[in-house]
């Protein structure tokens, strides 16, 4: 290309890419079509943009960073913008012959008229969206200030006594504000979806135990629900009976007006999130007006009939003895009253669990929970003050019960002091008022009860309102999920803000279930567990997301800390078994259960949990901890790399070499793709379909794949480069070449120098044969590993060695096929020929192999060479030393015939075999052929070469004819691997050794060499 000349000049400015402007939803005339191309023209005088003809998807300038590039959503108005991929950036255009596609809009002038017709229409209605205030904390707030704060607080701090009460409320708040900063970190650690508490944990832990807290706390919501109407309904049956005014009797009451109001609720949730959020506002303006009216009954002086109920305004005296514990009941205990009070302070997740409707979850959930959390303790401590400084415990509400002086001295209590005598009523235990009796007291104190009515009123149905919306929302995104079965139907969303309209009507027949109890003490604690178990998770999850060092962990809110995220999860832990240690065991059970059930299906979702990162600094951790440990004998384990090509086409050499690896050592499957690194070569060769074929097959393997110009090459990059410090392979597997013979020379030429760079390497070898053959890929691809096997021993199959772009097709995950190797293998025997010492990885083997079901009732034959003359001493000799090796083999055979003469014929079809590959036949044939061998031809055999190895020859064959006496109907045969000297024996004869040895064999023939090395030892150091 020409370079332009001094004085002319070249604009920079077109290079700069224009921003991007959107008026209306629709980009305007200058805005950056989401990327623009540039090239030289012809005369390199100028440079114009991409609109020109001849342009291609090569033709592009770096883009800018944008939003889009890590978007996974689109933007209603223009097109996503596509990050160039570094193949269009680098590749040559002129090396592939089909350029990629290109990544965004070329012209400037817009879209195409079905683009255009797309675009003009309009936009899918905006769905409701709430901020911090509205979305969050006051939902929050509202929840938390439920039945608990009116109907049993005062009852709570006679029990426990201001002091012990203070220190419940406290202890709660710890809870729940460690776990508000465990949530506001993992809610501002990514865009954060619908799904609540479920979606944090899940996507933090993971689907295992995200899934399992996510069914739990979708459920106790909806016992939240029952628990809050229960409260609900007893207010309006208490006032009902005030008036005298009964519909049954007091328990089938609460359970009639119980479930009218619920489904009264329902209705409310059904017409949308717009009209439940405006319920919410009514419902804290309602509450905010008795919480005034409350403070100031207490200021107002009391009446007569005020004071006959226990009420007296504020005292010292009465706050003092207020201040002290006095336990009463069966429930009369520190934990038992904890267990009551902790529910109502478990709403501090309600904004959370509608994280799909809030406008900016990163900042609404941290802001407004926190906030929640502050205005809420300090609601319970001024009320819990409040009301123990004001009303004694014991009151019988009889205006008669005045101090008269004829029992001055015999009055007992508080209320003596004040002109009121409650003895008799507080000896028989029978006094109906006082803080220790009388539910309502917050009632009686205010300055006016009806407003206390309607708090109670707003305070039990906002909060069953907030957990019968939560519990669908919850419950939804775990249906979408599919991480269990029979669930998806009430996944199902609805309208514009996807409204699990299915799920609404679940949580209302659970919450009706319970509301059948119509025992607000008994419906509490259930739920407590629940809510401990998921507040345990989330803060675990921040300590674990926090400990592995993720780089992808960086919450954007920084006032939190692992340390006590973790001691908020032990302490929650720890409160669940104080509370009630049967439903914590019965909570982790269930948990358990649900947990094991996603740990045995697998679900195929990644969310980059924080348990993938653990598992990554264990493994890694470990791996170079092994570094610092020298290898032993002892620990020798088979670690084998298995040269499978793709594996779904060579399964039985994957199930053979998973046989004697499987929860003991590594293996890896090896596959070598001579092609051009094209992405779509890439995405072949490394893609995630091979390691999920092996997941489904439940082969526990690894899977590596390399591109290279020829096989032999690319065997050696992964003979040197797998493995990961001490966790490499030591053993090579792979398949026998079949087609030797009528493959091509350099074909033949290459899978012996495979073996030969093994050995230099100081691999053990092993090559697998059977007689139907390996390699199940059809039509056979000789350019995938042509060296691995070359298919059936019957099929005549010509395939030439060479480089092509040609791309294999995998065999999909699901289609599994069966081999030989699955199979129980029965009553057989494994016949070992240990013909020559190997280290002794020629016994391990067959050793690791009877460790394992299939094949743990077969007999284990050892066959050793020896003379005639000394064979029952010989065999005694061996017994023994295999006895040391302690490996339970008890057949030894000696064979002193391995040494006779082969059969003539046997010779003269050996003969037939090598002699295509002689060099003075050929010479014969074409004098005027190619330079010697050694040069260019290192496969031709020299009739020097062929004399001198002739006994190795003649052993070979003789071995192959004794292997046909004695193992015809064996399970498998493994022999000894003869080894040919690299430079004396040439490869078509070693190939022909290892042909004519485990030719003709029905059973697998599995040749071994280890690497001269000892695998096993009779020492205990």
């Amino acid at each position: 290309m020409e370079l332009p000349v001094a004085n002319e000049t070249i604009h920079l400015d077109t290079f700069r890419p224009r921003l991007l402007s959107v008026s209306n939803g629709k980009p305007t005339s200058g805005a950056f079509e989401v990327s623009e191309y540039y090239q030289q023209n012809n005369d390199g005088n100028g440079v114009s943009a991409h609109g020109a003809d001849g342009s291609s998807g090569y033709d592009t300038l770096d883009a800018p960073p944008h939003y889009d590039f890590y978007a996974k959503t689109e933007v209603w108005g223009r097109r996503k913008r596509l990050r160039p991929s570094l193949y269009q950036l680098h590749a040559n255009p002129e090396d592939d012959p089909s350029p990629p596609p290109l990544y965004e809009e070329t012209t400037a002038g817009g879209f195409s008229s079905e683009e255009e017709e797309k675009e003009e229409k309009e936009p899918l209605p905006e769905p409701t969206r709430f901020g911090w205030m509205q979305g969050v904390m006051i939902r929050c707030m509202l929840n938390i200030w439920g039945v608990i704060l009116y109907l049993r607080l005062p009852w709570i701090t006679a029990q426990a006594g201001i002091g012990l009460t203070w220190v419940i409320i406290l202890v709660s708040s710890c809870i729940t504000g460690i776990t508000g900063l465990s949530t506001s970190a993992i809610a501002t650690n990514g865009k954060v979806k619908g799904g609540g508490t479920y979606f944090l944990i899940s996507r933090s832990l993971g689907p295992e135990l995200g899934g399992s807290i996510g069914l739990i706390f979708a459920f106790a919501n909806a016992v939240a629900v029952a628990m809050h109407t229960v409260g609900f309904a007893e207010t309006v049956r208490d006032l009902m009976h005030s008036h005298g005014a009964v519909i049954v009797d007091e328990t089938n009451d609460i359970r009639i007006i119980g479930i009218i109001t619920v489904t009264c609720l329902l209705g409310i949730s059904l017409a949308g999130m717009a009209w439940e959020s405006k319920a919410q506002v009514l419902f804290f303006l309602v509450i905010m007006v008795s919480f005034v009216n409350y403070i100031v009954g207490t200021i107002i002086p009391a009446t007569p009939e005020k004071q006959a109920k226990g009420f007296f305004g504020y005292k010292a005296d009465i706050f003092a003895t207020n201040f002290v514990p006095n336990w009463r009941g069966k429930d009369g205990s520190f934990f038992g009253m904890f267990s009551i009070f902790f529910p109502s302070a478990t709403g501090i997740l309600a904004g959370a669990n509608i994280s799909g409707d809030l406008k900016d979850p990163t900042v609404a959930i941290p802001k407004g929970t926190l906030l929640a959390i502050f205005w809420t303790t300090l609601s319970y401590l001024i009320i819990t003050a409040t009301i123990g400084a004001c009303v004694v415990r014991d009151a019988s509400g009889v205006l008669n019960d005045t101090l008269s002086s004829s029992s001055g001295d015999e009055c007992v209590g508080l209320a003596c002091h004040y002109g009121w005598d409650f003895t008799d009523c507080s000896n028989n235990n029978t006094c109906t008022y006082g803080i220790s009796n009388y539910y309502q007291t917050m009632s009686m104190v205010s300055g006016f009860a009806p407003l206390i009515t309607a708090g109670i009123f707003g305070a039990t149905l906002s909060s069953a309102l907030a957990c019968l919306v939560s519990a669908p929302k919850v419950f939804q995104c775990l249906c979408e999920d599919k991480l269990y079965p029979l669930i998806g139907f009430f996944g199902k969303g609805y309208g514009k803000n996807n409204e699990p309209l299915r799920g609404y009507i679940l949580t209302y027949i659970i919450a009706i279930c319970f509301i059948l109890i119509a025992e607000l003490n008994t419906i509490a604690p259930i739920i407590s567990n629940f809510f401990l178990c998921s507040y345990t998770l989330i803060n675990f999850s921040c300590f674990h997301a926090s400990i592995t060092n993720s780089p992808g962990w960086r919450p954007s809110f920084r006032y939190y800390n692992k340390w006590v995220s973790l001691l908020g999860s032990v302490c929650c832990l720890i409160i669940m078994f104080l509370l009630t240690w049967w439903a914590a065991l019965i909570a982790f059970g269930v948990v358990l259960f649900l947990l094991g059930y996603v740990l045995y299906k697998k679900p195929a979702v990644n969310w980059g949990s924080s348990v993938q990162a653990g598992s990554y600094n264990i493994a890694l951790s470990h791996c170079v901890g092994l570094n610092e440990v020298d290898d032993h004998v002892k620990n020798y384990r088979p670690q084998i790399l298995v040269l499978t090509g793709p594996p779904s086409s060579r399964p039985a050499l994957v199930d053979f070499a998973s046989a004697f690896t499987k929860g003991l050592s590594l293996m890896m499957c090896g596959n070598v793709l001579t092609a051009e690194p094209t992405p779509s070569a890439v995405e072949t060769v490394s893609g995630n379909s091979h390691a999920n074929w092996l997941n489904k097959r439940k082969v526990k393997s690894f899977y590596r794949g390399v591109m290279a110009a020829d096989l032999q090459s690319g065997v050696n990059v992964l003979l040197q480069g797998a493995g990961l410090g001490r966790i490499k392979p030591n053993v090579l597997l792979m398949g026998f070449k079949t087609d030797w013979c009528s493959d091509t020379p350099q074909a033949a030429h290459d899978y012996i120098e495979i073996l030969h760079n093994a050995f230099d390497l100081q691999y053990g070898v092993c090559v697998l044969r059977m007689k139907e053959g390996l390699d199940l890929s059809h039509p056979i691809q000789a350019h995938i590993n042509p060296g691995f096997d070359g298919g059936p021993e019957t099929g005549n199959i010509i395939s030439t060695h060479q480089t092509t772009t040609t791309l294999p097709v995998s065999i999909p995950p699901e289609h599994q096929l069966g081999t030989v190797f699955q199979n129980k293998q029965g009553k057989k025997t494994i016949d070992v020929y240990w013909l020559s010492d190997d280290g002794g990885l020629t016994l391990l083997l067959p050793y690791l192999l009877t460790r394992r079901r299939r094949w743990a009732r077969c007999k284990v034959r050892v066959f050793v060479g020896g003379d005639a003359n000394m064979k029952e001493e010989q065999r005694e000799e061996v017994l023994a030393l295999i006895k040391k090796f302690r490996l339970g083999f008890h057949d030894v055979q000696v064979l002193p015939n391995i040494y006779q003469e082969p059969q003539p014929g046997n010779v003269h079809q050996f003969e037939n075999m090598v002699s295509p590959f002689s060099l003075e036949t050929k010479l014969k044939e074409d004098p005027d052929s190619g330079p010697a061998r050694g040069q260019k031809e290192p496969w031709m055999i020299t009739d020097q070469e062929f004399e001198r190895n002739m006994a190795k020859s003649r052993r070979q064959i003789r071995l192959n004819e004794v292997l046909q006496d004695y193992s015809r109907d064996a399970a498998l045969i493994v022999i000894t691997m003869p080894v040919g000297r690299r430079g004396v024996c040439p490869s078509t004869l070693y190939m022909a050794w290892l042909d004519i040895l485990s030719r003709d064999l029905t059973p697998p023939v599995l040749l071994v060499r280890g690497n001269q090395q000892n695998v096993l030892t009779f020492y205990c150091q």
